[in-house]
């Protein structure tokens, strides 16, 4: 029996950012994996910036995850999100499956209810594609 190829995040995500970057007031969109990697990125996050982002929302992720078990009293916390509110605007973090992230970054006055809609909308998209087999590419 063979398995079927599970396909990389690294090979292609701008159909998972796009439908983020098109919603009003989002300004940048990120994959972001676990261990502080950046695996995708909106074409107008420079690099640098979303090495950054990538290693600064992993220790965030890891803080809140701690902090959430120390108030619950229990280790087993997985997180839903992560928020972040500034003057300058959103920050939105989900997971997206195992060890990665999608992350969001929206202006003040961003509808938050949309954008978490639609980042859970192609977080189940993204794992749908994770999980389907690759398609063999044949010339003829």
């Amino acid at each position: 029996m063979t398995i079927p190829a599970r396909r990389s995040l690294r090979d292609d995500t701008s159909w998972v950012l796009a439908p983020l970057l098109d919603l009003p007031h989002v300004i940048h969109a990120a994959v972001i994996s676990g261990d502080g990697l950046i695996e995708g990125r909106s074409p107008n996050l420079e690099r640098e910036a979303a090495e950054g982002v990538a290693a600064m929302l992993s220790a965030l992720q890891g803080a809140a995850r701690t902090t959430t078990a120390a108030f619950a009293g229990s280790y087993e916390v997985r997180l839903r999100q992560t928020v972040v509110e500034s003057d300058q605007g959103w920050v939105f973090a989900i997971p997206a499956g195992e060890n990665t992230a999608l992350a969001v970054f929206a202006g003040p006055d961003v509808n938050m209810g949309i954008v978490t809609h639609q980042m859970q909308v192609q977080v189940a998209s993204l794992g749908k594609a994770m999980n389907s087999p690759a398609r063999n590419d044949i010339s003829t």
